[in-house]
């Protein structure tokens, strides 16, 4: 079985759930309960999205989002916003580490939160020079989006972990 892309406007999105679609295509087809996923979600934010039935069969990949009408990217955008819901950290207030743990106190874009830290090797990972993520013990991501943007004292604090 070939690969069906998506690109330009041979489809038709409407937004089933929080992070559902059916797709209809330009010959007639349609796909119900489709669930976006990025192919590659740390670096290709908008190329390669699958698009998966309930039984996890890809049925589908858009090749490129920015191809899409704009109707139509927005849709996916949202879903794919619902389901890698990643609080973005605007501000570290205080880091410790104790007993091979590393607690941080930050403010996101949800709200305050500690984020724990076991391994620090892989629980902070620098992407693309100014982009961080963070995994705590839980499997939980929080990210940094642009250190830069960050302000001193809480790039001090980062800044020793990276």
């Amino acid at each position: 079985m070939s690969r069906l892309y998506i690109d330009n406007d041979m489809a038709r999105f409407t937004r089933k759930d929080i992070s559902l679609v059916d797709m209809e295509l330009f010959d007639g087809r349609k796909f119900e309960n489709l669930e976006p996923r990025r192919l590659f979600p740390l670096s290709g934010l908008e190329k390669y999205i699958t698009l998966l039935d309930q039984d996890g069969i890809e049925r589908a990949i858009i090749r490129d989002m920015k191809t899409l009408p704009p109707h139509e990217q927005d849709i996916i955008q949202a879903c794919l916003a619902e389901y890698y819901l990643i609080p973005k950290i605007t501000k570290i207030t205080g880091c410790k580490e104790k007993y091979g743990v590393l607690r941080i106190w930050a403010q996101t874009n949800c709200g305050d939160v500690v984020i724990e830290i076991r391994n620090i090797i892989h629980g902070i990972k620098l992407i693309y020079g100014t982009r961080v993520q963070l995994r705590d013990v839980n499997d939980n991501r929080y990210e940094i989006s642009n250190l830069n943007d960050l302000d001193s004292h809480s790039r001090r604090l980062i800044d020793s972990f990276l």
